[in-house]
């Protein structure tokens, strides 16, 4: 065991990777003389080497073509997009390419490719630096969408999504680089790319959510039990496919489900989760579910971001009104 912050924890994810296999290869901006901008693949490049961890240009399309071909030659590419608002021009390679190609020929070819990208708000940053396009990704057949909200998580995942034979975009939550936690590289075999985890056990409600958001469930819970309530925290993990047996058993243990995600609220993943959940529990939900998200506008500057990110008073709002407690003029948007 050893104490990482999850950056550091990714950065021994990717070094065992390389380790474990050498076709294995990191491309992205800046990632290797620099290390990353998060310093994520600090050092990776002195220890590998320029052929397996390589300097693009700044061009995301580029980048993404050139791991489609990497791929294509038996190699598994590990590609960083540098903030997350940056992805949009490899959306095409991704969507029409890389999540296509096993279903279009068959099963023939596989596509094992790691998309990293750091996403989120709450650092302070400008435009195109603090977006949360996760739904964009979980809503295409043949990708699998991941995040992580610890450094065990982290580098675990990260390993297990570069072994992966199938795509997988991977969510890192920026401002979450510094949180500091216990990791055991041993456990890289524990099947975590496809399961949910629960963080806080609790009998009144379940507070489902993932990546930046599962600190700040941890504490909206920790602050519930002081007026008598006890939350039990759902950590997703998995974005695409969800892991809704794990949240079903949640659910039906409460009766009650709220969820919580930072990006805008329409067209959301938290509106699949209650769309799906409501389906296969609506015999024994005592209370309509509730989200929490950031509002249908597009990420705001910095100096009023707290405003439109989630935090802890808006989800013991969620949770008062899903028991009862209390009711909102506005609707889920105001939640």
């Amino acid at each position: 065991m050893a104490t990482m912050t999850l950056a550091a924890a990714l950065n021994s994810g990717l070094r065992h990777a390389l380790d474990d296999d050498p076709t294995v290869v990191l491309l992205g901006e800046d990632i290797g003389t620099l290390g990353g901008v998060f310093r994520v693949t600090d050092g990776l490049q002195r220890d590998f080497g320029i052929d397996r961890v390589m300097d693009t240009p700044l061009a995301e399309a580029g980048i993404m073509g050139v791991a489609v071909g990497l791929a294509y030659r038996g190699y598994r590419p590990v590609v960083e997009i540098q903030f997350d608002g940056f992805v949009y021009p490899a959306v095409d390679q991704l969507v029409t390419q890389v999540a296509r190609i096993h279903y279009r020929t068959a099963g023939a070819v596989r596509m094992p490719i790691t998309v990293r990208i750091p996403y989120g708000g709450g650092i302070g940053a400008v435009e195109h630096h603090s977006e949360s396009p996760e739904a964009y990704f979980a809503h295409t057949p043949g990708l699998r969408v991941v995040t992580c909200a610890s450094p065990q998580d982290a580098h675990t995942m990260i390993r297990q999504a570069v072994a992966c034979d199938d795509p997988v975009v991977f969510f890192e939550p920026k401002r979450r680089y510094w949180v500091k936690g216990e990791v055991d590289e041993s456990m890289h075999d524990a099947p975590l790319l496809d399961r949910a985890r629960v963080v806080v056990e609790g009998t009144d409600v379940t507070l489902a959510t993932y990546g930046p958001l599962v600190i700040t469930a941890r504490d909206a819970a920790l602050a519930a039990q002081d007026e008598g309530l006890s939350v039990e925290v759902v950590d997703l993990r998995s974005l695409s496919p969800v892991d809704l047996d794990t949240l079903e058993v949640s659910v039906r243990k409460t009766g009650r489900l709220v969820v919580s995600h930072e990006a805008q609220g329409s067209g959301g993943l938290g509106a699949e989760i209650v769309a799906s959940i409501t389906d296969r529990c609506f015999d024994i939900l005592k209370a309509a579910p509730a989200r929490v998200t950031g509002f249908d506008t597009p990420y705001p500057a910095a100096k009023v971001e707290e405003h439109f990110l989630p935090n802890l008073d808006r989800m013991l709002d969620a949770v008062d009104r899903v028991m009862g407690r209390q009711h909102s003029l506005t609707g889920w948007r105001a939640s």
